[in-house]
C-alpha cells in the first residue's frame, strides 16, 4: 500500500500539475491572514472558492473531471452487473448444488440486501472530515476484489450465499457515494446533468448483468461470472488506488490547515469543520453511523421518496422473473436471447437519458448559469410525467405477452417502463440532493436501503405473484397489473411534493444549508 499511495501520489500531482500552486498559495496564506481575516477557519473557507485555488476539486480541468467521473461510473457499472450477472447461470447451480430455484435466488438476494446495508455505514464514515471518500473507496473495493476468488471456488451453496452478502456490502460505497463524489467535482449549474450519466450506469447494470451472464455461462460454466467480476473490479482498484484523489471537502480543508499548523508551528489554526465537529468526535457514532436512520425516520421529503424508489427497483428486479416466463417459456428463446430482450430497457434508460438532459439544460443549469434561484422542485414535473408513463409501460408490457401477439409488444413496453424509470430516478435523486446538499452521501445511502431490500424481496415473491394471477393467455397480465396500478398511485408522491414541498422543507433541520447554496 505504501508504494501505491507513493505512486499515486506522484501521478496525480503530475496529472493535474497543482504541485507548485498549492506550495504557491500556501507560502502566501500568513500574508492573507494578516491583512483581512479575523481566523484561520474564516481564510481557508473564503480561499476555498476561488477560482484560483486547485485544491478545490471544483476547479481541477475538465479532462481531469471527466476522468474521475468515468472512474465512478465504470465502478457503479461493475457493483450492478453483479447483482445480476449469475442469474444466467443458475438452472447450472441448482445442478451442481441439488437445490431448487427459491435457494438458488440467495445468492442474488443477499448480495443485493448488502449493497443496501452497507451505504448505511460507510456513507456516513466518508463525510466524516477526517476521512473523507477516497480511503472508504479503496478498502472496500479492495474486499470486494478479493472476496471474489472464495466465491468463484466455493463448494457449497451457503458458503456462496455468505460470500455473497459481503460482496454486497463491499460493494456498497460507490453506489451511495457515488453521486455525492461526482457533486464534489463538477459545479452547481452542471451537477444534475453530470448525475445523470451515473444514474445511467444504475439502471443499466442490471439489464446488462444478465446478457454477460448468459455470454460467459454457456461458454465457460457460471464461475466465471465470478472471475470476470475479479478482473473488471480489479481493473477498477489499480485505476482507484494510482489516481482516486480525495474530493470532499471538509477534508481537504483539514488537510490544508494541516499543512498551515506545520508551516507556522501554530497547532490552534483549525478549519471550521473543525471547530464545528470538536464535540462530535466523542459522539462519532451516534452523529455519523445513525445519521442515514435519522434522515429516514425524520424528514418526510425522504420517507417518501424512498418507497417511491423502492417500488422502481421492485419493478427492475422483477423482470428477471417475469422475462423467461415470456420470452423462454411463451416465445421459447434461448437463454442467451432472453438475456438480450433484456437490453430493451436499457434502450429505455438511454432514451430517458437523453430528454432528461435537455430538460435540465433549460430548467435548471441555463437558469443557474444565470445567477437564478432555482429550488429542488424544479425537478417534480418530469417526475410526474415519468410516473405517467411507468404504468402505461408495465401495463403494455402485461397485456401484449399473449401466444396470440408478436414479441415486440412486451419489448415496447419494457423498454417505457425503463424510459419512465430512468426519469423517475433520476429527477427524485436530484431533487433529494438539492434538498440535503450537505448530506448528499447519508440521503443517499437511506435511499439505497430501501431499493435494496425492495429489490432483494422481489424475485422471491415474483414467483407466486405470477403464477397464482396467470391464465392462460395472459401469463403475466394480472400479475404485473398488480404493479401498475401500484405505480399510478405512486405518482401523487411527486405532485404532493411540488405541492407543498417548500413548506415541508422549511421545517426541516438538515436543509438549511440549502438556502446559502
Amino acid at each position: 500500500m505504501f508504494v501505491l499511495n507513493f505512486l499515486k501520489s506522484c501521478l496525480f500531482d503530475s496529472l493535474t500539475n497543482h504541485w507548485f500552486v498549492r506550495n504557491t498559495d500556501l507560502s502566501t496564506d500568513l500574508q492573507k491572514y494578516n491583512d483581512k481575516y479575523d481566523s484561520y477557519a474564516d481564510m481557508i473557507d473564503d480561499d476555498w472558492d476561488k477560482e484560483t485555488n486547485y485544491d478545490n476539486p471544483k476547479n481541477w480541468p475538465v479532462y481531469l473531471k471527466a476522468f474521475f467521473c468515468f472512474e465512478i461510473g465504470f465502478l457503479c457499472l461493475s457493483v450492478y452487473i453483479g447483482s445480476s450477472i449469475y442469474t444466467a447461470g443458475m438452472k447450472d447451480l441448482q445442478k451442481e448444488f441439488a437445490v431448487g430455484r427459491e435457494v438458488s435466488l440467495l445468492p442474488m438476494v443477499l448480495f443485493v440486501l448488502g449493497y443496501g446495508i452497507g451505504p448505511i455505514f460507510f456513507a456516513p464514515i466518508s463525510e466524516y472530515y477526517k476521512i473523507g471518500r477516497s480511503p472508504v473507496y479503496i478498502t472496500t473495493l479492495f474486499l470486494f476484489a478479493l472476496l471474489q476468488i472464495p466465491t468463484a471456488l466455493s463448494q457449497s451453496i451457503t458458503a456462496i450465499c455468505i460470500l455473497r452478502f459481503l460482496n454486497g456490502v463491499f460493494a456498497s460505497p460507490v453506489l451511495a457515494m457515488g453521486a455525492a463524489s461526482v457533486s464534489d467535482v463538477i459545479k452547481l449549474p452542471y451537477i444534475p446533468t453530470v448525475i445523470g450519466g451515473w444514474a445511467v450506469c444504475s439502471l443499466c447494470g442490471p439489464s446488462l448483468g444478465p446478457v454477460l451472464g448468459a455470454v460467459i455461462a454457456s461458454s465457460k460454466g457460471w464461475r466465471w461470472c465470478f472471475w470476470f467480476l475479479l478482473i473488471i473490479t480489479g481493473s477498477s482498484l489499480l485505476s482507484f488506488a494510482l489516481f482516486l484523489p480525495e474530493t470532499y471537502p471538509p477534508t481537504l480543508k483539514l488537510k490544508r490547515a494541516r499543512r498551515l499548523r506545520e508551516l507556522t508551528g501554530n497547532p490552534n489554526i483549525r478549519t471550521n469543520d473543525e471547530l464545528r465537529h470538536l464535540a462530535v468526535d466523542r459522539g462519532f457514532a451516534k452523529e455519523y453511523l445513525l445519521r442515514s436512520i435519522e434522515i429516514t425516520v425524520s424528514e418526510p421529503v425522504v420517507l417518501f421518496i424512498n418507497i417511491y424508489s423502492a417500488l422502481i427497483y421492485s419493478i427492475l428486479y422483477l423482470w428477471y422473473e417475469t422475462f423467461p416466463m415470456v420470452f423462454e417459456e411463451m416465445y421459447g428463446f434461448t437463454p442467451l436471447l432472453e438475456g438480450v430482450s433484456a437490453t430493451s430497457m436499457l434502450v429505455g434508460v438511454i432514451l430517458g437519458s437523453a430528454v432528461y438532459t435537455i430538460f435540465i439544460y433549460f430548467k435548471y443549469t441555463k437558469r443557474s448559469l444565470k445567477g437564478e434561484v432555482v429550488y429542488p422542485e424544479v425537478f417534480l414535473p418530469m417526475a410526474v410525467m415519468g410516473g405517467f408513463l411507468l404504468p402505461v409501460g408495465i401495463f403494455i408490457f402485461a397485456w401484449s405477452a399473449t401466444p396470440k401477439a408478436h414479441w415486440c409488444g412486451p419489448l415496447i413496453g419494457a423498454g417505457i417502463a425503463g424510459f419512465a424509470n430512468f426519469i423517475i430516478f433520476e429527477t427524485l435523486i436530484n431533487y433529494l440532493g438539492m434538498s440535503f446538499p450537505y448530506y448528499y452521501a447519508s440521503v443517499i445511502a437511506s435511499n439505497g436501503l430501501w431499493r435494496s431490500v425492495a429489490a432483494c424481496v422481489a424475485p422471491l415473491y415474483a414467483q407466486p405473484l405470477y403464477t397464482n394471477l396467470a391464465t392462460n393467455n395472459y401469463p403475466v397480465g394480472w400479475g404485473s397489473s398488480v404493479l401498475g396500478f401500484t405505480a399510478t398511485a405512486m405518482i401523487l408522491i411527486p405532485l404532493g411534493f411540488y405541492w407543498k414541498g417548500p413548506q415541508v422543507r422549511s421545517s426541516s433541520k438538515f436543509t438549511d444549508v440549502f438556502e446559502d447554496i
